[in-house]
């Protein structure tokens, strides 16, 4: 069966401390068929060339500051996924070269994935963001979407707003900032629209710029996910809105 293809708002460790948020997770995964490998492209990680974490089980990359000791503590032992590596390096052009590395899963990896498939059985590849620029990553999206009909879940893990400078009140129940709200309404009614040319000009088109993003890494993993998509023109699935501490959360699934 052919995997969809992800966008995840993924959440800093406390993710899990959100009833809502976790059950919307349940809910999401429960819905898609069983993948047979996952693909993580998660805003943690920008490098060029395309970069591939770890084949075989490696420590997690606690890559935060701040939080409670029992973050830290969190494992995900998933399978490792070589023959994925090697699809991937198959799909590249010839002058791209895909990196293998001994790194672990960063928390825009395992954190959503410690929700949607506890078990951690399923083996688990993370690659990184070769470029932010929205059209590169379609057109990547366009070379990596042969895997979903391999059974291969492709996840872009973001955050729709992600304005950490501009919070104010940094409980998980902090009321919306007039900017955060003002990006996400627009983020959802153009992914509504099919309107793939305006959400990569967002930059220029979005309200609530540059307080959303004044730094583009977390909203560029959607470009991934969209180019991945059978139509980036057909309007995916917002299973996942609304805030955690201010911050939009909106999570779509595209066909």
């Amino acid at each position: 069966m052919r995997m969809p293809a992800l966008f995840l708002s993924h959440g800093a460790p406390p993710l899990v401390d959100s009833p809502v948020w976790v059950e919307q997770l349940k809910t999401l995964a429960a819905g898609l068929p069983r993948p047979k490998a996952i693909l993580m492209a998660s805003a943690h990680w920008e490098s060029a060339p395309l970069m591939l974490s770890s084949t075989s089980p490696v420590p997690l990359v606690y890559d935060f500051g701040g939080f409670a000791q029992k973050y830290y503590e969190v494992k995900y032992p998933a399978p490792g996924a070589p023959v994925l590596a090697a699809q991937i390096a198959a799909l590249m052009p010839d002058h791209q070269t895909v990196a293998q590395t001994n790194r672990g899963l960063d928390h825009g990896a395992y954190v959503p994935l410690t929700v949607m498939y506890p078990d951690a059985d399923i083996p688990v590849l993370q690659m990184s963001l070769p470029t932010l620029e929205p059209d590169a990553l379609l057109d990547l999206g366009r070379r990596l979407a042969p895997l979903r009909d391999e059974g291969v879940l492709i996840v872009g893990s973001g955050f729709t707003t992600h304005g950490l400078p501009f919070l104010r009140d940094w409980s998980p129940e902090a009321a919306a900032p007039g900017w955060s709200r003002e990006f996400d309404a627009w983020a959802a009614e153009t992914l509504a629209r099919g309107a793939v040319d305006e959400l990569a000009d967002f930059r220029d088109r979005a309200p609530g710029m540059p307080y959303a993003h004044p730094t583009i890494e977390h909203f560029a993993p959607m470009f991934l996910t969209l180019g991945a998509s059978e139509n980036p023109s057909k309007a995916p699935e917002q299973p996942i809105d609304g805030f955690w501490m201010g911050l939009a959360k909106r999570s779509f699934v595209a066909a």
